[in-house]
Order: C-alpha cells, then structure tokens, then sequence
C-alpha cells in the first residue's frame, strides 16, 4: 500500500521528532485510519533507529597510504579533452555520421557546382538596371512640391539632404494660398 501524498513529509517528520503538537495529532488520527501511511511509518522509523544506532567515531582518520593510493588513482585516469567530449556528442546526435558524412559533402559539392554556374562570366558585366542607377543618380535640381512621399525619397537618399531640403523651404517665401472660410464661399454662391 501507498502512503498518502499530502502525508509523507508529515510523516518524515514526525520520526524525526520535527511537528509541533497540533500538526503531530492531526498525523497521528490520519495514521489510525490509514494502513498505507502506517506502513510507512513503520518503514521510516525502522531506517531512523538503524541510522541512529550506528555511532561514527570521531577520532577515526584515513591512513596515509589511502590518500596515496587515492591520489595515485586518480592521476592513472585518463583524461578526456574536449576534442573527445565533442566527438561524443556528435555521435549520440548523428550516429549514423559515416552516412550522413558523405551525404553532407555531397550536397556542398552541388550546391558550390550551382554557384559556380550560376555566376557570370568574369569579362561581362552586369547591366544596371533602371531603378538602381535611378537611385544612385544625383537628384534633379527642381522644386518639389512638399509632400510627405518627396519627403521620404529625399530621407532615403540621404538625411543631410532632407535636412537641406526643408531648410531651404523655409527659407522660401511661399506664393500666399488663398483661404477658404465659410463665409467666403456661402458669398461666392457656392451654397445651394
């Protein structure tokens, strides 16, 4: 029989004499209605009277030669480098590496015959396509209107530019916009 979960540390301490006097009633009416948690009992006071009757002499001290021999043995212990511990793990994460070994060359000899394939011939030249030398070209010196998509394509060139940009349009007098009010366009007739 098994001991009930929720009891066996409250158990192992009531052989150790570790419960204060409420905790140790309430074990003690489990342990009368529970055979698996007596059993248990049983069994841990039965290793604590063995441990408690084995006295450890405090004088007791290892010869001279145990620390020799001990020291000896350890020394006669191959090592093990990193190298080895790295080979060891390899072979317990692929431990069909003589397979997959010659698969892996195999797929790097393909894949570098694709690459030396694929490149153009070292004389040729590849031609540039529009939109790249469009960007790479210097902007136009013109007047763009002040957008937010003409703001981002000057940031994207360069930031400086942009800083450039904005300085330059509010250094510029602007042409006066008229405004529009409600009142001016219920008097223009715009009403209906």
């Amino acid at each position: 029989m098994k001991p009930c979960s929720n009891y066996r540390k409250q158990i192992a301490w009531l052989v150790l004499r570790a419960l204060d006097s409420r905790e140790e009633r309430e074990t003690r009416a489990h342990l009368e209605k529970c055979p698996g948690c007596r059993l248990y009992l049983d069994e841990l006071s039965g290793i604590s009277d063995k441990l408690s009757a084995c006295r450890i002499d405090p004088d007791m001290r290892a010869s001279e030669t145990f620390h020799q021999k001990l020291a000896d043995r350890l020394k006669a212990e191959p090592t093990v480098t990193r190298w080895a511990i790295l080979m060891a793990q390899l072979q317990v994460a692929f431990p069909k590496w003589r397979i997959a070994l010659p698969v892996f060359g195999a797929v790097a000899a393909v894949v570098t015959m694709l690459l030396l394939v694929m490149r153009p011939p070292a004389g040729s030249l590849l031609r540039e396509s529009p939109i790249n030398s469009a960007a790479t070209m210097p902007p136009a010196k013109r007047n763009l209107s002040p957008t937010i998509s003409n703001y981002q394509m000057i940031a994207n060139r360069s930031l400086e530019k942009l800083d450039e940009h904005l300085t330059n349009e509010g250094n510029r007098n602007p042409q006066p916009t008229p405004v529009y009010t409600v009142s001016s366009l219920s008097r223009a007739g715009l009403t209906d």
